[in-house]
């Protein structure tokens, strides 16, 4: 597998796949033809159906600049396409064509470019999958975050370091930002307003719901404002990892090691998810995207409070498990309704799986490999009009 530095990345809102992907495809196909006077490039599939919403077409053209760029919306082509995400770029010279590419936007801000040699992120990883991950480390007594250390090397802590503070910063920026999310659907800023109601007699239980949820839609509402987030593992699902993490820092005053430690092992989880499966909400749905995150968040937790590694699966096979089949149907292709409730409730979601994990870890029947194959072969079965084409669930009642 390849370095987690692939999986957490710093990027703008509100699409890892519809504006991180498009934005690196477009700057890469730049370079390709430096003699171009002007750009036209056609989005299929799921960037054509919702890429004005997630802002695609802009994406591309500020990439591209300043040659002038045309950015058409060219819906399913008759012939099969390679990916949901799919984008034909053309330069142009004195009007003629002078070159074309296919770019396919994979992912968590991920690309390839059809027919041509592919440059592959080193791979630092022998184990691909859980078990084998987990019997290396139980042959050489390692937690699964010294494995992680292990494999990235010396300075993998620094960056990891940085991707906590532009969590931590999403987050404070969305608590103190307010006003109505562009796009057209009036949806307002609630993270300050769940932040500061309190009440005198709230119960414990209910402050921890209220704090992890606002902390969630802040960072979310940043993502769809097009602010800067982290992919954990995309910006879609940027606000469920940072969410518990910062909640049980602040409760419980864990240090920042302790932080890095927990992201460590989230992203494990994500980088097996996203080598054995995917983590395209265009390929497989929301579950790839939120469910996965869900799992990093809670195999995360149960790092942060020292439990071993059947614990740590379990929790991260729960929180996917029931998330199977979750569709992938934001309203009017924006990354708002319920993309920015559903990280709310991921994120309570992997602290219910962290406490089933301290109680049922050695009832597990069903191993994380098996939830990751299940997931992606079920999201390979749902319609692709509830693969993040705003076709069909929400996207088709909610006008």
């Amino acid at each position: 597998m390849e370095s987690l530095r692939y999986l957490y990345k710093i990027g703008r809102g509100p699409s890892s796949s519809h504006t991180m992907g498009p934005d690196k495809a477009a700057r890469l196909f730049k370079t390709m033809y430096p003699g171009a006077d002007a750009f036209r490039v056609d989005l299929f599939g799921s960037l054509s159906e919702t890429g004005k919403g997630h802002k695609t077409d802009e994406a591309i053209r500020d990439a591209l600049q300043p040659v002038p760029a045309e950015v058409r919306f060219a819906g399913t082509p008759d012939t099969p396409i390679e990916h949901e995400n799919t984008m034909d770029f053309y330069a142009l010279q004195n009007g003629e064509t002078i070159g074309h590419a296919r770019i396919l936007s994979v992912g968590g801000g991920e690309i390839e470019v059809v027919g041509a040699p592919q440059y592959s992120n080193p791979q630092i990883y022998d184990e691909n999958s859980f078990a084998a991950i987990s019997t290396y480390c139980a042959a050489n007594n390692l937690r699964l975050s010294d494995y992680v250390f292990q494999k990235e090397g010396a300075d993998f802590r620094a960056y990891l370091h940085e991707i906590w503070q532009t969590m931590q910063q999403s987050i404070l920026d969305g608590l103190t930002t307010r006003g109505v999310l562009d796009g057209g659907l009036g949806v307002e800023r609630k993270a300050q307003l769940l932040y500061q109601q309190t009440h005198i007699d709230e119960s414990e239980t209910t402050k921890e719901n209220r704090l992890v949820c606002a902390y969630a839609f802040a960072a979310s509402e940043q993502n769809a404002g097009a602010g800067t987030v982290v992919t954990a593992p995309t910006c879609g699902s940027c606000a469920v990892v940072p969410a518990v993490l910062k909640y049980m820092q602040d409760k419980r005053g864990f240090s920042d090691d302790d932080i890095l430690r927990a992201l460590a092992v989230g992203g494990l989880i994500g980088n097996l998810v996203k080598t054995n499966a995917s983590i395209s909400g265009a390929e497989c749905g929301c579950q790839a995207e939120i469910g996965t995150a869900c799992s990093m968040a809670a195999a995360a937790l149960c790092e942060l409070f020292g439990m071993g590694l059947g614990q740590i699966e379990y929790a991260a096979e729960v929180a996917m498990e029931h998330m199977l089949g979750l569709t992938c149907d934001p309203v009017c292709g924006l990354v708002q309704i319920p993309c920015i409730e559903r990280n709310a409730v991921a994120a309570m979601r992997a602290i219910n799986a962290l406490s089933l994990a301290n109680f049922l870890s050695n009832t597990r029947r069903v191993s994380f490999d098996t939830v990751v194959a299940t997931m992606y072969r079920t999201g390979k079965d749902i319609s692709a009009r509830y693969k993040e084409t705003s076709q069909a669930g929400l996207a088709a009642f909610v006008k």
